[in-house]
């Protein structure tokens, strides 16, 4: 029941267990490789396994408080990497995190705009429903603000779908044509 579970949510957040796996490779590996590198090295100051590793976490959460640091050529280019994957792994998080916070808000607003206009269009429709039922007891000036609420609706319905643009990659609609699909950033021009 709980690898169930535990299954469900490593699926629907795999783009973040990834770059959390290749961290914790990259902690693991780093601190390992950096220990082999630097323990018998003169004047080297990582001489422990844990040393290194501690040396990996704050290097790769950039905080380097500098109490542990290579000294030979090797250990330098074991850091330089794991500097880099540190900052990468940073930059790609933020990315999935803002991409999802900006997927959820277009979702609101999507729903949002599409209900108010499918409530309105329901409601004119209920209102010229409800006056052809009685149209026998009109007056000319109702028959006419009829005919306009029709003509209007009409309009209104016949534009929306005429100026519907959608992107053929991920099928997100835009009421005018942009240069770019703003949800997968296909060119659409």
């Amino acid at each position: 029941m709980r690898s169930d579970r535990f299954s469900t949510l490593l699926k629907s957040n795999l783009g973040f267990a990834i770059p959390i796996i290749v961290v914790l490779v990259v902690l693991v590996f780093g601190g390992i490789g950096m220990y082999l590198v630097e323990y018998k090295q003169q004047g080297a100051n990582i001489t422990k396994l844990g040393e290194a590793i501690w040396w990996a976490v704050e290097t790769v959460t950039t905080v380097g408080y500098g109490d542990y640091y290579p000294v030979t050529f090797v250990g330098r280019l074991i850091a330089v990497v794991v500097m880099f994957s540190g900052i990468g792994v940073v930059v790609a998080l933020l990315g999935m995190l803002s991409q999802r916070r900006l997927q959820h808000v277009e979702s609101m607003f999507k729903s949002k705009i599409n209900g108010r206009t499918r409530h309105l269009g329901d409601e004119t429709k209920t209102v010229i429903r409800d006056k052809i039922e009685g149209i026998e007891n009109l007056t000319e000036q109702e028959f006419d603000g009829l005919m306009v609420m029709m003509k209007s609706l009409r309009l209104t319905l016949l534009e929306e779908s005429k100026n519907l643009y959608k992107c053929p990659k991920c099928g997100n609609d835009y009421h005018r044509k942009p240069k770019f699909c703003g949800n997968c950033g296909l060119a659409l021009m």
